[in-house]
């Protein structure tokens, strides 16, 4: 199963992230992820979180647009090049990287990528047959 990712769309205004942070807080969800990217008006907050079904309901209960997207927590090594190599792969297949962030789960000594991609299947199956370890949903979770 695909990790599932939390994309809240928010004002660029004092306070915004701390009023989702606490509707997310008060539903007792715990963030694994979080990456915001921002113009002057508006940014993008995206979360991968332990329960992306109840933090869909907490951030919008607060007044968020917000919406669940499937990614790929992928494994890399903690080497020069690592990335090249997935970034490669993607390329060789014609695979869309529409963006990426990082993150270190505490079980986990190696570095993680989460990847949102055009055509999730196809990356996942390239980076299986390569020795990419994709991390699933529930070990992300920790369920």
């Amino acid at each position: 199963m695909h990790a599932k990712q939390l994309s809240v769309f928010i004002e660029n205004k004092k306070g915004h992230i701390a009023t989702l942070a606490k509707a997310i807080k008060n539903k007792d969800i715990d963030v694994r992820a979080i990456s915001v990217f921002d113009t002057n008006e508006f940014g993008i907050l995206r979360l991968v979180v332990d329960d992306p079904e109840r933090a869909l309901t907490a951030v919008r209960e607060a007044g968020y647009a917000a919406k669940i997207s499937e990614v790929l927590a992928a494994e890399i090594a903690d080497k020069p090049g690592a990335l090249y190599e997935i970034f490669a792969l993607c390329d060789e297949a014609d695979i869309t990287i529409e963006y990426i962030y990082s993150f270190i789960m505490k079980s986990n000594v190696k570095p993680l990528i989460i990847m949102k991609v055009d055509r999730i299947d196809e990356a996942e199956k390239i980076f299986k047959e390569n020795g990419i370890r994709i991390v699933e949903a529930d070990e992300i979770y920790g369920k």
